[in-house]
């Protein structure tokens, strides 16, 4: 018995994604419900992983297809392929999880020269039948043929030209009669053709749809959104319904909340005669729905209901799509809308006051990786630009951006690539288009900001620069943008490539200036609401990796409870990297003079003050909460300047002193040239080569804390010693750090509490911790340099071998993004059991930037670690997703049964 590929609506709910997709398992579900849907059936995920697997569309798929046809048949009471009453078919992509314009819809199937005729007829509207004629010539064209997009546009444009009308509703028939023969000699001189048979027409729609699941794109969109590339998209195959016949009836998008600030209000908008991807695609500029509501209150009514009856059903803001035809109105699909991190939390936060969810469910409910979107960059307060304004749009995606004016988004990845080369950071940019598309993805990833001329607040550019949580401001209409000559006039101005602007996607407006911008640490009641429930679930503690007073004052800010690294190599730029050089020169000098030794004295006094100063800005903010401090750490090559900033200090040298101090730091750096510097004199290695360093920092240490102390403040200095493969290295430290610490306390008269642990970076290491627990208090995983010991890769110059690797499937994905549980956390879990049998109280935790990653977040939970360190903007994303691990756990555990008493 053939496989099941095609599913009817009665088959299946929205308890079933994983096969239906998400929009196919709506669609069930709203149908079972009773909602106005036009009848469809489904082609399965299933049917997608056989098609990528085997090359071929599924066997028995185009018999259960014909079935599939039946039911649509019955129900809508038309024949397929009937000319005299013609039935059109849309094919829609749907995967498990929601990738908006990622992948390929193609619409106005089955239509050939003698259904139109048909339809002409019957519809009795010869404009409307020449419209979906030309549209299925256009996307079957540019979807499933893969004929240049531009040769349709431009032929559109002059066509529009011709006819002296401005948008393409107002192209009369004739138009559109030229361009169906236009757009078919386009297909033919292509050497390629549109089927004639209806179904023929629909079976390579449905493999377009199953094919596009591996778009460059959409691998992009996956690659960014951490979403599996084994899951297959679903197709769906509804009948159509039309919003282009004329101008009483339309199509829209509607957001039962507002996506980009949470309001509890509807947004929605429409266009009179037009098909639903014109809205989306933002090539007209929609109307707001009030317009709806006064010239047909009845549908306005009817589509309010909807919203509030699925936003009960899923218990989550909606977006959902429509469609009226004159006084009927169809849903085409609903899901769970995307929103900003603002939004999120004001949702979530208000769905508990209207005890419409939990909070457990709001939980949930936000993602932790929008909340960072809660602290995006905004302009900084006090500066004049009110006269620098040129423009202004919709408020499309909140934050501000600074950056150069790029057209394309191959310009985008270009200049990123150059600088690249040449070692330089990727510059600022600010994508401008008339309208994104789902092309422009990458381009709008790489970008600080977008700005469009074109489109509404459900357009392609608005919906995906709020999921991205970047300022986008669109529908500029003032804004008149030239992609080929690379220019945008708005507001008086002509700007080119390269120009600077800046968009305020929370205000809406075009600025003729750059700008300062801050970061908001006040990110408002909702937010606190959503961060004091997540505190009072979690169990794993939540640290921040910060180095300065700023960094750490922030961070205790956003809710960090202590410091999990504090990296004392930051603290080593400028003047103070050449006084660590010149150090180094006289301690590995065999036999230095009195003067060097002075000299030597001298280095070590000012290395003591700096460090003092850093270690009393850092353990102030932390007052009472742990502060880890890791000993040195960088290679050695990198206190020694590179041959090409030699030249030029040499070149600026003022004496001939200051001149052999330059050669030598030049002879030194080459006579230590390692081929892996990396795996070289770093970390601990450095400080047992050179243990002066490692007193001189520990001294600065308790100093700073001995001052606090007396002051009465409470510091909790955790000394942490870098990058160990023996315990014997952490033995061998550990005289300096503790006869250093008591010292100080017996100099100073007062005692801090401290703990001595260390950094569990090395796979040997990690399987000797029942060791290393004899002499670590503590140990802190530092999952980057483990990731790159432990799987081989360099976490510096293999970015693209990974995307390669995820991109073909060896990787789920980028191990340095997200802990690899089955390696690099095999490890942990080994490391923790071991050390805790030698050790049973000590304290675990990890620093890399996985501690900041939800899934990873979600992993240190499973495993027993005590807390999670990140960086300090990513502290409220670790402390929900700390959360949620509790949630997810506790959902995962089988309830017990009572027992029954006889």
């Amino acid at each position: 018995m053939s496989k099941k590929w095609i599913y009817l609506p009665h088959d299946g709910s929205a308890e079933m994604r994983d096969l239906l997709g998400g929009k196919g398992a709506n669609l069930c579900e709203m149908y079972n419900m009773g909602l106005p849907i036009p009848p469809f059936f489904i082609a399965t995920t299933e049917g997608c992983i056989y098609y990528m697997e085997n090359g071929k569309m599924p066997p028995g798929i185009e018999n259960q297809v014909r079935k599939g046809l039946d039911f649509i048949d019955k129900t809508k009471g038309q024949e397929f392929g009937n000319p005299s009453d013609p039935l059109l078919l849309s094919v829609r992509s749907g995967g498990k999880f929601s990738m908006p314009g990622m992948m390929d819809t193609v619409l106005n199937l089955c239509l050939n020269r003698t259904v139109l005729k048909g339809l002409i007829k019957a519809s009795g509207n010869e404009r409307f039948a020449r419209d979906c004629y030309r549209r299925l010539f256009q996307m079957y064209g540019e979807v499933v043929l893969d004929v240049d997009k531009d040769l349709f546009e431009h032929a559109l444009t002059a066509k529009r030209r011709k006819f002296k009308v401005v948008t393409d509703p107002e192209l009369p028939a004739k138009a559109l009669m030229e361009l169906g023969d236009e757009f078919e000699g386009f297909i033919n001189k292509s050497g390629k053709r549109i089927p004639s048979n209806p179904f023929d027409q629909l079976m390579t729609g449905i493999e377009s749809v199953y094919k596009s699941w591996n778009t460059p794109r959409a691998i992009a969109y996956r690659n960014a959104n951490r979403i599996s590339h084994n899951l297959g998209t679903a197709v769906n195959v509804q009948t159509m319904v039309f919003g282009n016949i004329n101008e009483n009836c339309g199509s829209g998008v509607m957001f039962t909340r507002n996506a980009s600030t949470g309001e509890k209000r509807i947004f929605a908008e429409f266009l009179y005669n037009a098909q639903g991807e014109e809205v989306v695609a933002g090539t007209r500029n929609p109307l707001h729905i009030e317009e709806l509501e006064k010239d047909k209150p009845h549908l306005y009514g009817e589509l309010i209901d909807h919203s509030d009856h699925l936003e009960k059903r899923y218990r989550d803001m909606q977006d959902m799509e429509f469609t009226f035809e004159y006084d009927k109105l169809w849903v085409l699909q609903t899901r769970n809308g995307k929103r900003t991190g603002p939004a999120a939390v004001r949702i979530a936060s208000d769905m508990v006051k209207e005890k419409l969810i939990t909070r457990e469910e709001a939980l949930m409910q936000v993602d932790p990786d929008l909340l960072v979107q809660c602290l995006l960059p905004t302009i900084k307060a006090g500066q004049k630009f009110d006269d620098k304004i040129v423009g202004s749009g919709l408020n499309a995606s909140p934050g501000a951006a600074v950056g150069k004016v790029v057209f394309s988004t191959g310009r985008v990845l270009e200049l990123i690539e150059q600088a690249k080369a040449k070692k330089q950071p990727a510059p600022n940019m600010i994508l401008v288009r008339n309208e994104t598309n789902p092309d422009d993805f990458p381009g709008m990833l790489a970008s600080d900001g977008i700005l469009t001329s074109q489109g509404g607040m459900t357009s392609h550019a608005a919906v995906v620069a709020r999921q991205m949580g970047k300022p986008c401001v669109a529908g500029c209409r003032e804004a008149i943008v030239d992609s080929k000559k690379r220019t945008l006039k708005i507001g008086g101005v002509t700007f080119t490539e390269g120009d600077i602007i800046t968009i305020d996607g929370s205000m809406g407006i075009v600025i003729n200036a750059r700008l300062e911008l801050v970061r908001s640490p006040e990110p408002g009641k909702y937010f606190t609401n959503v961060m004091n429930w997540a505190d009072k679930v979690k169990r794993l503690g939540v640290r921040a990796n910060a180095d300065t007073y700023d960094e750490a004052f922030l961070a205790r800010k956003l809710g960090a409870k202590g410091i999990g690294l504090c990296r004392t190599e930051h603290q080593f730029g400028g003047p103070r990297k050449m006084l660590v050089a010149e150090l180094i020169i006289i301690l590995t000098d065999p036999n230095p003079s009195k003067a060097r030794l002075k000299r030597q004295e001298a280095l070590v006094k000012k290395l003591l003050n700096a460090q003092r100063k850093d270690f009393l800005d850092v353990l102030k903010a932390m007052d009472g909460l742990p502060t880890t401090i890791r000993l040195i750490d960088p290679p050695f090559h990198e206190f020694l300047p590179s041959d090409s900033d030699l030249a030029k200090l040499l070149k600026v040298a003022k004496s001939k002193a200051e001149r052999d101090k330059l050669t030598q730091m030049g002879q030194l750096r080459r006579s230590i040239d390692e081929a892996n510097p990396m795996l070289g004199t770093r970390g601990c290695r450095l400080g047992i080569m050179f243990p002066i360093i490692n007193e001189t920092q520990v001294r600065a240490v308790f100093e700073a804390a001995c001052i606090l102390k007396k002051k009465g403040m409470n510091p909790k200095p955790e000394i942490m010693v870098p990058l160990i493969m023996d315990v014997n290295e952490l033995r061998y430290l550990e005289p300096i750090v503790r006869n250093t610490a008591a010292l100080v306390m017996k100099e100073q008269g007062v005692k801090v509490n401290y703990l001595y642990g260390t950094m569990i970076e090395i796979p040997r290491a990690a399987l000797t911790s029942d060791e290393v627990a004899e002499v670590a208090e503590f140990f802190s995983f530092g999952t980057n340099d483990l990731t790159q010991t432990g799987m081989g890769l360099s976490r510096d110059d293999t970015a693209s071998l990974i995307m390669q690797y995820v991109n073909m499937g060896i990787l789920p994905v980028d191990p340095f993004q997200v802990v690899d549980r089955r390696g690099i956390g095999r490890m942990m879990k080994i490391c923790i059991e071991d050390g805790r049998k030698t050790r049973p109280k000590i304290k675990l935790g990890i620093c890399g930037e996985h501690g900041g990653e939800k899934e990873s977040v979600e992993f240190c939970h499973q495993i027993g670690l005590d807390y999670v360190s990140c960086s300090t903007y990513r502290v409220p994303g670790a402390r929900l997703a700390a959360a949620q691990a509790v949630l997810k756990e506790k959902k995962s555990k089988p309830k017990r049964r009572r027992s029954i008493k006889k």
